[in-house]
């Protein structure tokens, strides 16, 4: 058994399931319709395809490099966090039209889940850094650095739709408009917070 592999494999999986952006995202367009669930879900793995790839392609090194790049990129996704943060808060102070969300959300849902983990730059930095340890001295890294990130995207394929699958289980009571109500609020909350995060992060550095 390989055991670095193993061990990757359990930290892959505690890094994907972490409460985050990603997370909140997925969950709330679940609370919509399991379809806009699933494609948020979907999204945020084609997120961390690109950010693997960049971390192969030795392209994450640039921004480790260039801390004004890197800051550039962590304020477009600290944006675009916060907009998504005023749109579930602005949700959450009036009433629901679930009907116009399901089209809405499910058109959105895909790019929205895609934007919020692409738009992170800290995500290729933590691959950059992370991926090389897992690599057996003498190795080829190509090959086993490429197997490591699929590890990862498999992982997000997995997790992700799995929770939109239980949001929208559990839909008939989350959907219930107060409740719905009070959960855009939190998430909204947590978004903006994260949103905040990223944008005083680089001004403070």
């Amino acid at each position: 058994m390989d055991a670095q592999l193993v061990a990757f494999t359990l930290f892959a999986a505690g890094m994907v399931a972490m409460p985050g952006a990603d997370f909140t995202v997925v969950v709330r367009n679940s609370l919509v319709s399991r379809r806009a669930g699933v494609a948020s879900a979907i999204g945020v793995a084609a997120g961390l395809l690109v950010h693997t790839a960049l971390a192969v392609a030795g392209v994450a090194a640039v921004l480790a490099a260039v801390p004004a790049l890197f800051r550039a990129l962590q304020l477009v996704g600290a944006a675009y966090v916060l907009y998504l943060a005023y749109r579930a808060l602005r949700s959450a102070a009036r009433p629901r039209d679930m009907a116009q969300d399901v089209v809405t959300v499910r058109a959105g849902g895909l790019r929205e889940g895609f934007l919020t983990n692409a738009l992170n730059p800290k995500a290729s930095i933590t691959f950059l850094s992370v991926l090389p340890q897992f690599v057996p001295a003498g190795s080829p890294a190509m090959p086993r650095t490429l197997l490591l990130a699929s590890i990862v995207v498999a992982l997000a394929l997995l997790w992700f739709p799995v929770v939109a699958l239980l949001v929208d289980r559990l839909g008939r009571w989350l959907r219930r408009p107060r409740t719905a109500r009070a959960i855009e609020a939190v998430t909204g909350a947590a978004l903006g917070v994260l949103g905040l995060v990223l944008l005083v992060e680089p001004v403070l550095a």
